[in-house]
């Protein structure tokens, strides 16, 4: 278990704790709740790069690290609902486009083929979690600056979310064509 693969299992750790905290009535939960998300977020960062970095890439770290940050932010999401931060249509693109994108890897994995993460994934992710950061950070502090620019960033998220997940399919498309 390299430091890498522990970053990736300390980030899903830190989802029921930030699950919690979100759902309970505590005094400054947005604030502890975000301050958990950036440190599970910084985790996303220095996995990846410490991986490549000293050639620690792993079969576990490559199926685990994306699925916590699928679960990540989802979960993120999810609760943000729960305390009317987002709305839930916007959550449905999100979960339906990493629903897609995570089936389209399997249908490739099987027929022995990788899809790497693309520049609009990439993006997709950076912009789903600084507005969870941002609307947060809004609603700890009553902010409307904050929560507003939030559901901007958000809804910007939301956009490149769904042309991520057309690209991944429209640069994919064969598989589907190619299965019986």
């Amino acid at each position: 278990m390299n430091l890498p693969n522990k970053l990736t299992l300390f980030r899903i750790f830190l989802i029921p704790i930030f699950i919690l905290v979100m759902l309970f009535n505590i005094p400054n939960k947005f604030l502890i709740a975000c301050i958990i998300f950036i440190v599970a977020s910084i985790t996303d960062a220095m996995d990846g790069h410490i991986a490549r970095k000293h050639n620690l890439v792993t079969d576990f770290g490559k199926f685990m690290d994306p699925l916590a940050d699928k679960l990540l932010v989802i979960s993120a999401l999810t609760c943000m609902i729960e305390v009317d931060l987002v709305a839930s249509w916007m959550v449905i693109i999100i979960v339906a486009r990493e629903l897609t994108v995570s089936i389209l890897r399997a249908i490739a994995a099987a027929d022995g083929k990788v899809i790497a993460a693309s520049g609009g994934g990439k993006i997709k992710t950076i912009t789903q979690m600084l507005s969870i950061v941002v609307l947060l950070l809004g609603a700890q502090f009553k902010n409307e600056l904050l929560l507003t620019t939030g559901n901007i960033i958000i809804l910007i998220a939301t956009l490149i979310t769904l042309y991520s997940g057309w690209e991944y399919l429209y640069k994919n498309k064969e598989l589907f064509m190619s299965s019986k």
